[in-house]
């Protein structure tokens, strides 16, 4: 008899953004006529740059041509896009990444989620609180978490992020092997200085851990002195992977593309004590379980880093940080406290009078009929905020805030 994989048995009810879904389904169902605004899913809707339209454009009649077609491309991606994000993202702020370093995939949450393999299962780990639930729910698929009990997973070490610490997560005050951390913040949109990004790879290189470093929405930090990359600090070579995304940067959330990076230095014992380079394991999973990256989409992604390119995704950002803007000074003239927004996309609200985050979505859905997301699906600490993106039409976002201000006033 085949047994089905009784960690997923554990998972806690449905993926939180489904549920969102169900919940906003179920109101329209009943409201036909309400014309519902999402600020909830941290979904794009500027289009594509026209350079990366134009470039799928050429990349589309390649394939129409036996001279030119492609089909199975390298599982780790074309060497001329790897080649493009060495120079483009890495290089020009000092860092020294070769290019076969570089994982092209179809997204970050992919890789993100699918990382875990490369760690044996037993292995303990830390994340902040709020966390993505991507980083825990792929842990508790392959067993790493343990057992669920009174919020939290027995194998995993929490490091709530609130005001009390103003967002910064306090180191474990024990060794972990691998430590998730995501920077500008996913979902509190909060940013690391170097000084405690420091501090992070110094522990990391003390304990033997592994930092997971997401990075998906660096291209929105506005401070020149906030670090885009955790390679930005001296030693992180050799404890961290660090992970990049197009969707957000570029808008390719329907295109699908991104990368990870692994350098050459990141080694990871094995059971009797050697060290081995962990970038060989990735790409021997990668050669296993991925096709590897569209071509089309591939060349989208290297149309970014052309000069054309880099001044279209500069105004697409600006439009979304002036959303943001908007957003956050609207909400603040109500006299709510918010927390990010300033080097990203996303903003943590706090919910007046303590509100639990889930009563206020359904009021503010109800009253308002705009849609956010509840904090406490991003953990227990993100209980009494709620989190807005800023990646909606201007119109809905002024329409927004026009239909909170009179919903909170009434």
């Amino acid at each position: 008899m085949a047994h089905i994989n009784e960690n997923f048995l554990k998972l806690q009810k449905n993926y939180l953004f489904a549920d969102i879904a169900k919940k906003v389904s179920a109101f329209k169902e009943s409201h036909p006529q309400a014309n519902v605004i999402s600020l909830g899913i941290g979904d794009v809707t500027q289009p594509l740059a026209p350079a990366v339209i134009e470039a799928m454009h050429k990349a589309v009649d390649d394939m129409s041509t036996k001279e030119t077609f492609h089909g199975y491309g390298p599982e780790e991606g074309y060497l001329w896009l790897r080649e493009a994000i060495a120079k483009n993202d890495y290089l020009a702020r000092g860092i020294q990444i070769e290019p076969t370093e570089v994982f092209v995939n179809d997204g970050a949450k992919s890789d993100t989620g699918n990382i875990s393999e490369l760690i044996r299962w037993d292995n303990s780990m830390a994340v902040t609180d709020p966390i993505y639930p991507v980083y825990i729910d792929s842990n508790v698929m392959i067993g790493r978490a343990d057992v669920y009990e009174d919020g939290h997973w027995s194998n995993v070490t929490y490091m709530p992020c609130d005001e009390a610490n103003q967002f910064v997560p306090q180191i474990p005050d024990h060794r972990v092997d691998m430590i998730y951390l995501c920077y500008p913040n996913n979902p509190t949109g909060m940013v690391i200085s170097k000084e405690e990004l420091a501090k992070w790879v110094d522990y990391a290189i003390k304990n033997d851990s592994i930092i997971l470093y997401d990075a998906a929405y660096e291209a929105y930090i506005q401070d020149p002195n906030i670090p885009h990359s955790i390679y930005e600090i001296e030693g992180a070579k050799n404890v961290a992977i660090e992970f990049h995304s197009y969707s957000k940067t570029a808008g390719f959330t329907g295109v699908r593309c991104g990368y990870t990076v692994i350098p050459k230095e990141l080694t990871a014992k094995t059971a009797d004590g050697h060290r081995v380079e962990v970038a060989p394991f990735w790409d021997r999973r990668q050669c296993t379980k991925f096709n590897g990256t569209s071509y089309i989409s591939q060349r989208a992604a290297e149309a970014i880093y052309t000069t054309e390119g880099k001044k279209q995704i500069k105004q697409t950002i600006a439009y979304y940080m002036e959303n943001a803007r908007i957003m956050r000074e609207g909400l603040i003239e109500l006299g709510l406290t918010v927390y990010g927004g300033e080097n990203a996309p996303y903003l943590w609200v706090k919910t007046p009078n303590n509100a639990p985050s889930w009563k206020f979505f359904e009021d503010m859905l109800y009253g308002a009929q705009v849609v956010c997301t509840p904090g406490v699906g991003f953990g227990q600490a993100g209980e009494g905020f709620i989190r807005l993106t800023s990646f909606g039409n201007r119109e809905d976002c002024l329409e927004a805030m026009t239909r909170i201000k009179k919903w909170l006033k009434a």
